[in-house]
């Protein structure tokens, strides 16, 4: 899995340490109102798009990047459907993170879903009743989130 060069270099100097990392992900629906998932190579699981913000990147196009680099489709951003953040992570490497997380609702445009880079080894289009068992319990929680017919706060009250 790639990593931002940004963060190749914080991580020269912190080693495997925490960091506290911004991210984006996107529950992209198509025509049939599917939902587009990716298997992510690192932990074999199914998965929404997701990915790094590069610093002083905004949100919103950053989900878009991240949905074009993984599955080769251009997509439109609906709404932002959460803000969260992430339990700890350990990668295989060692490398510990946490994430911020903003989280979209986009909307297929065109171009067929295809294996875009080497974050992924599978995608693939879902019913939403008819989500894969192996799916990221992160990715289940903003599919729900993503597709509530009224949509809630985007925080949890203090």
């Amino acid at each position: 899995m790639p990593i931002p060069e940004f963060i190749r270099d914080l991580r020269a100097h912190i080693g495997h340490a925490p960091l506290w990392l911004s991210g984006v992900s996107a529950v992209v629906t198509n025509a049939d109102d599917e939902i587009l998932l990716t298997r992510r190579a690192d932990t074999g699981q199914w998965a929404v798009v997701s990915g790094i913000l590069e610093p002083g990147e905004e949100p919103a196009p950053a989900a878009l990047r991240e949905i074009a680099e993984e599955t080769g489709i251009h997509a439109e951003i609906i709404r932002l459907t959460s803000v969260d953040v992430t339990g700890p992570i350990v990668y295989p490497n060692g490398d510990q993170t946490q994430y911020l997380d903003v989280c979209f609702l986009a909307r297929h445009l065109d171009g067929q879903a295809i294996v875009a880079d080497d974050e992924n080894t599978a995608v693939g289009w879902f019913s939403p009743d008819a989500l894969p068992a192996d799916l990221a319990d992160t990715s289940r929680l903003r599919i729900a989130k993503a597709l509530r017919a009224e949509p809630e706060a985007w925080f949890r009250p203090a």
